[in-house]
């Protein structure tokens, strides 16, 4: 029997309405759908009702399906000769272990697409009225993972960042911010610097909190801000306010 096809697809940041065309053809026609905890399910609709669905979701320390397990399912199901989508929440290469999954099915012969997604290191900061360049604020840009291997990012080049890059964009780093705070002032960033963090970005419950390096970690904590979010740091956030768009509403149950 002939391998099937594997479609490997970023569903955007939250809001349905994000998701490219692309992705939704690659819906329409799978036989096996495989998503993950932040794949917004209305975009479940756009596959066919009898094609069979997968939940792989991966909360912080809770894994139900391991990234093995995974893996196993897209070989399998694969030999089969069924059309797969593994849908990922945002960019399916930008900390979605698209890659890790690509090279799998290199090794297996199976063929595949990837399928970019809109990544909510551009998209939250977005909704939240935060251009990430602009020319009088900030003309770089840096996507960092908030959370390693071990736990804390520890294998960054914080220097690096905190003098060579104006806009940072961190994610999975609720849990480390205090960390990272400390990293960047030790490294010579401004504890004056704005910082953004923006929790369950581009859906009907994000909620923006502005601060400083020196200020975050005090109103996050009192805010009680949770994952999913995203955190932002560099002048461009003091634009937050005077080009807010989205109407954020207060936040009375999880992110479905």
């Amino acid at each position: 029997m002939k391998k099937g096809r594997v479609y490997i697809v970023g569903a955007g940041p939250g809001d349905p309405d994000l998701i490219t065309v692309k992705a939704t053809k690659c819906l329409a026609e799978a036989d096996v759908i495989l998503y993950d905890r932040l794949v917004n399910r209305e975009l479940l609709l756009y596959g066919k009702p009898e094609a069979e669905y997968i939940y792989c979701g991966k909360a912080p320390g809770k894994h139900c399906v391991s990234q093995e397990d995974i893996q196993k399912l897209l070989i399998s199901k694969s030999i089969e000769g069924k059309t797969i989508v593994r849908l990922k929440g945002g960019d399916p290469f930008i900390f979605g272990r698209g890659g890790e999954e690509a090279e799998v099915l290199v090794k297996h012969g199976i063929q595949f697409d990837i399928v970019p997604g809109i990544t909510s290191g551009i998209a939250a900061p977005a909704y939240a009225g935060i251009p990430v360049t602009h020319r009088e604020w900030g003309s770089s840009f840096a996507i960092v993972t908030g959370h390693g291997v071990t736990g804390k990012p520890d294998n960054i080049n914080w220097h690096h960042l905190a003098h060579s890059v104006d806009t940072i964009a961190i994610y999975m780093g609720i849990k480390n911010l205090p960390y990272i705070c400390k990293q960047l002032c030790s490294c010579g960033k401004k504890a004056e610097t704005a910082v953004a963090v923006i929790e369950q970005g581009t859906t009907g419950f994000q909620r923006t909190f502005t601060g400083t390096i020196d200020s975050i970690v005090a109103i996050v904590t009192r805010e009680q801000v949770a994952n999913p979010a995203m955190i932002v740091i560099g002048e461009v956030v003091n634009l937050s306010e005077k080009l807010s768009w989205f109407s954020e509403k207060t936040k009375d149950k999880e992110f479905a």
